[in-house]
């Protein structure tokens, strides 16, 4: 299992999550409107859950039924061709 970022965190992209995260799985473009969590990176130690200021992140078995797509979203973009860095702090 893995953590996966969803809707509320868009628009919002606090960092908070990054800065918590041991393996820097949690990562974004500049131009994404949200974060995105790696789930071959994700160690499901649930150490950025607490940290989202807007309650966006959950474990991939407990994503709310309406926002179930994002947990295909996080997956996919990282097999796209140009999958997001972790963010510069």
């Amino acid at each position: 299992m893995t953590y996966v970022i969803v809707e509320p965190c868009i628009g919002v992209k606090d960092a908070s999550c990054v800065d918590v995260c041991p393996v820097d799985c949690i990562h974004a473009t500049e131009d994404d409107t949200m974060y995105f969590i790696d789930p071959d990176e994700c160690i499901d130690c649930g150490a950025c859950e607490p940290e989202c200021p807007v309650s966006a992140i959950f474990p991939e078995d407990d994503v709310p039924a309406n926002m179930e797509s994002y947990t295909a979203k996080n997956k996919e973009v990282f097999d796209s061709d140009t999958p997001p860095t972790r963010p510069k702090r």
